[in-house]
């Protein structure tokens, strides 16, 4: 294949070089706070409105297929547009961005963490940090609901959801699968609830305007020989360094662990980091034992106030899980290496998914059948939201919970009398200033913060 040709046929039409790429990827990736949504808005109002690289209607057919795989779908659709742009140099660099300010500044708080998070100081800031993130997780309920909920079949996926992993522990894969294939039977079967919501203004004459246009540069097409390469060095990075570790180290490593756990949820973190990541903290919590509640809750205020996919608390867990067993290296020195790994075996799949499987899921365009698969999917995941929201209460609200444990039923139910009422006002005032006042995120966050050292300054907490 001549290089040069694949190239130019890439490049057509839209004359941006590599380095004015890279600048603009560095400000999308400065510029990822908020969660997928913000994130997703940021990159529309850069890439689409301001820049003019991609159309309406071609943005949002990208962000569709990034949300049918497992990930976190603002960092795949950033490696997505950068790989139409500029081929894989493209997308390493846009996706590797997107998450490389996320991984300096979460293992920087790392540090901080473990070494001083039983200063009275750094408490103060993590137990309002906490209060906020309860109101920003309740406000991602009521976010993805509005979007995902249109008719009461959707609705009554997301109760039986709720029920299933909040009352039942049913596992969060099985719920999962068993919404996709509903919603993929009712689509097929023809069903109104099923099919795929209307994108408003997508496409339109201003496709053609944009400056990638809607030409399909040859790196796009599907190219079997190509893909099998590609399948091979990117499999090759992600599992050679998990099955070393077992080899040399044995499955009861915690390093074995992290990468054995986090691989996988790379395969089944279907339907955004919130619903992942009420999986990640009951398995994190009360199987590994690598964390307690109420530092996970200190894990998803560093994620949601730092750039980078909410998805990047999984290096905090990692950091801390090998910080606490640190199989004869410094504790720090093992801490760094955990938390690299999580990182690593997390979003190499994320490249993985793009590179082999894009040019293959161009042709799933106006398939119905996983149009309704990713509906009922993502009205499952509004329950398993509110399942990560109720959890967090629970242990934010409420110094005790009593566990129940009466097959079939399995969940932690708080203690009344053991509310904690610092956090309970500081988390109404947070929800107020979402809800009510429309504030920013960072402004709760860093109010929330305040709040929490005022607490302790006063003898409160």
């Amino acid at each position: 294949m001549d290089i040069r040709a694949n190239q130019a046929g890439a490049d057509a039409g839209h004359g941006i070089s590599f380095r004015e790429a890279f600048h603009v990827w560095l400000r999308v990736a400065c510029l990822s706070f908020g969660g997928p949504a913000g994130q997703i808005a940021v990159m529309h109002r850069i890439l689409v409105e301001e820049k003019n690289w991609i159309s309406e209607g071609r943005f949002l057919h990208a962000l569709n297929y990034c949300m049918l795989l497992p990930g976190p779908e603002a960092q795949q659709l950033a490696t997505y547009v950068g790989w139409l742009m500029h081929r894989t140099a493209g997308g390493l660099m846009a996706g590797g961005l997107f998450i490389l300010p996320g991984i300096i500044a979460i293992m920087g708080l790392s540090y901080v963490y473990a070494a001083f998070g039983n200063v009275s100081f750094v408490e103060a800031l993590f137990f309002g940090l906490k209060a906020a993130v309860l109101a920003i997780v309740i406000e991602a309920v009521v976010r993805v609901g509005k979007r995902a909920l249109k008719n009461r079949i959707m609705i009554a996926l997301a109760a039986i959801a709720f029920v299933a992993i909040f009352f039942f522990a049913v596992p969060f894969p099985v719920i999962i699968i068993a919404a996709g294939a509903i919603g993929y039977i009712g689509a097929k079967q023809g069903r109104p609830e099923f099919a795929p919501a209307a994108h408003g203004h997508g496409g339109g004459s201003a496709a053609i305007d944009s400056m990638l246009g809607e030409a399909v540069p040859e790196h796009v097409r599907p190219n079997t020989p190509r893909a099998i390469r590609t399948a091979a060095l990117w499999l090759a990075l992600w599992l050679i360094p998990v099955a070393a570790l077992l080899l040399i180290l044995g499955q009861a490593s915690v390093f074995s662990q992290i990468a054995l756990f986090f691989s996988k949820m790379a395969l089944v973190t279907f339907g955004g980091a919130y619903a992942v990541l009420a999986y990640v903290a009951q398995q994190a919590v009360e199987h590994y034992h690598w964390l307690k509640p109420h530092e996970m809750l200190d894990g998803l205020g560093m994620a949601e106030t730092t750039p980078g996919p909410l998805i990047m608390v999984l290096q905090f867990v990692g950091f801390m899980a090998a910080y606490r067993d640190a199989s004869g290296l410094s504790p720090m020195l093992a801490a760094t290496l955990g938390g690299l790994l999580a990182t690593w075996v997390t979003f190499t799949p994320c490249f993985l998914w793009i590179f082999v499987g894009a040019p293959y899921i161009e042709r799933l365009r106006g398939n119905k059948g996983l149009a309704g698969a990713l509906g009922a999917i993502t009205a499952a995941v509004v329950g398993v939201i509110l399942n990560l929201s109720i959890w967090f209460a629970l242990h934010t609200l409420f110094r005790e919970t009593v566990p129940v444990h009466a097959v079939p039923l399995d969940f932690d139910m708080p203690v009344l009398n053991s509310v904690d009422i610092p956090a309970l006002v500081l988390s109404i005032a947070a929800a107020t200033a979402i809800f009510r006042f429309k504030l920013g995120m960072l402004t709760v966050l860093g109010g929330s913060c305040a709040a929490g050292l005022a607490l302790r300054m006063a003898g409160v907490i």
